[in-house]
This record gives C-alpha cells, structure tokens and sequence, in this order.
C-alpha cells in the first residue's frame, strides 16, 4: 500500500477558486445594485432635522429630486455611468449606476418651505426647520 501525501492548502486554494467563480458572475452585486437604497443618517438639532445621504457619482442638481409630503421625505435620482467600459474589459461591478430611490418618515412636524440642501464630497445634506410648535398658554377658569 502506497502512501498519498495530504495537502490541505491544495484544497484551500481549490475552495477559493470556486468561490471566486460565484462571485465573478456578479450575483450579489447586481442583487444590491438593483436596490438602489442610498444609505441615510437622520438627526435632530435644536430646531431642525438633519438628513444625510450617500450619493457618490452625481454630477449635477438635476440628477437628484427631494420632496416633502407632510412628514415623509422622498429623495429621488440618477447617477451617471462617467464613462462606458465595455463588459468584456470589466473585472469587478461594484459601483452602483442607475436610478435610486429612498423614503422616510421624519420624526417631528417640519416646515417644508425652509428646506435647504447642499452636497459635498458624495454626501447631500438636507436641513429641515422644525415648525414651531404651539406654545402653552394659560387657560383662565370662571368660577363661579
């Protein structure tokens, strides 16, 4: 009887290989891709609440569209492929190209005329003024 001798790194680089092979296909890219959820942090200030949002790749103001109804924000757009490669000459998809959606509900009552928004190194900033809210009084009783 003749003896084989055991390579476990042989089986390792086999096992790396065919998961290189499942995810060269670009399954879960594409799966995350066609999400299109840009990722969202909210906060409240003083008298404001902040929203910012990841949106790396756009190129102008025109290719995003923010609305207000009531007390859900909506941002809505498209980032622009830069320039077209050819899917033979592609390696890795990664990056998402493509129309995005994302809705929340904000937690408290805004002023959707004071909204301003500004973007900066990939990320769009909206700041919504609180609207202010009905102060206290004193109710006065008749007593009789």
């Amino acid at each position: 009887m003749s003896l084989i001798p055991y390579e476990p790194i042989r089986h390792l680089e086999n096992m790396r290989k065919e998961f290189d092979k499942f995810f060269a296909n670009n399954f879960l890219n594409d799966f995350y891709n066609r999400l299109a959820i840009p990722r969202i942090d909210m906060y409240e200030a003083d008298n404001k609440v902040v929203v910012q949002c990841d949106l790396p790749g756009l190129e102008n103001k025109e290719d995003v569209k923010i609305e207000v109804d009531g007390n859900l924000l909506s941002i809505k757009g498209n980032i622009k492929r830069a320039n077209e490669i050819k899917e033979e000459h592609l390696h890795r998809k990664e990056r998402f190209y493509g129309s995005f959606q994302r809705s929340i509900t904000l937690p408290s009552d805004v002023d959707p005329d004071m909204i301003k928004a500004t973007y900066k190194n990939g990320v769009l900033e909206i700041s919504i003024p609180k609207k202010p809210s009905e102060k206290s009084r004193k109710i006065d009783i008749e007593f009789h």
